[in-house]
């Protein structure tokens, strides 16, 4: 009887695949919340290349915005390479790129000048990203050399984040689009790349929030307002401080 069972189990197992939802063939998202009506008119052109070193895990997060800048601007000019130590024989051409003298990491290490005061000795930059978390960033830095050796900028702006739909470790960090857009925006002395480039954040978000998304504070906010549920760690708890004392220091000037 329990064989007999099985059977009309198995027999009522459909022979077609379930029907797959249509996708769009950009962005790859499916068509019903594809973004891609909000990229540039055009593909925006920089000087500079962004060169995105991108942590294994983000390619698997649904929500990511690595592909609306590589969309967003010319070919060739936002390159990604993906690992979690750089450079491996497999990624072609970066260790030439990472040994440009106009080459320069985005990383806000103690050494790092901001990116509005880089000497204008070329007229284009290899603008380097790290793409992950930042315990994810942090760990590669740490495993590949050669990014230190290369010179490190770094991001001043009052600039709030529009990924409204994801927490953030606190008030003033940015999404990597967000953040290339506002560094190619200082770097090339040029707005449009502010302006447009995060147009398909705004749509992504707006279509998450109508279907059940709701949006989220950065962790510095609720645990600020006592509203964190979690226990913090001594990185996040470091970090905050460091924040706060910045905050008072400008309170001050």
């Amino acid at each position: 009887m329990e064989d007999l069972q099985v059977w009309q189990d198995l027999s009522n197992i459909p022979a077609d695949p379930p029907v797959m939802r249509e996708l769009c063939q950009k962005c790859e998202r499916p068509s019903a919340v594809c973004w891609c009506a909000a990229l540039p008119p055009e593909r925006l052109h920089p000087h500079s290349t962004i060169i995105l070193l991108q942590h294994p895990a983000e390619e698997k997060r649904c929500l990511r915005t690595a592909p609306m800048l590589q969309l967003g601007l010319a070919e060739n000019k936002c390159l990604i390479y993906k690992g979690k130590k750089f450079p491996q024989p497999r990624h072609e051409r970066l260790e030439k790129i990472l040994g440009h003298e106009n080459t320069v990491l985005l990383y806000p290490s103690k050494a790092a000048v901001d990116i509005k005061e880089l000497d204008n000795n070329y007229t284009s930059y290899n603008l380097v990203l790290i793409d992950g978390t930042w315990p994810q960033a942090k760990a590669i830095y740490a495993s590949s050399t050669i990014l230190q050796r290369i010179q490190q900028v770094k991001l001043v702006t009052s600039s709030t984040s529009n990924y409204i739909i994801r927490t953030q470790p606190t008030e003033g960090c940015l999404s990597t689009l967000e953040t290339a857009a506002e560094a190619l925006s200082q770097l090339e002395r040029n707005p449009i790349y502010r302006q447009q480039l995060i147009e398909p954040l705004h749509m992504l978000c707006k279509f998450q929030l109508e279907n059940g998304a709701v949006t989220h504070q950065s962790k510095e906010f609720l645990i600020k307002t006592k509203t964190y549920p979690k226990l913090i760690g001594k990185r996040l708890s470091k970090l905050l401080r460091q924040t706060e004392d910045y905050d008072e220091s400008q309170n001050k000037t």
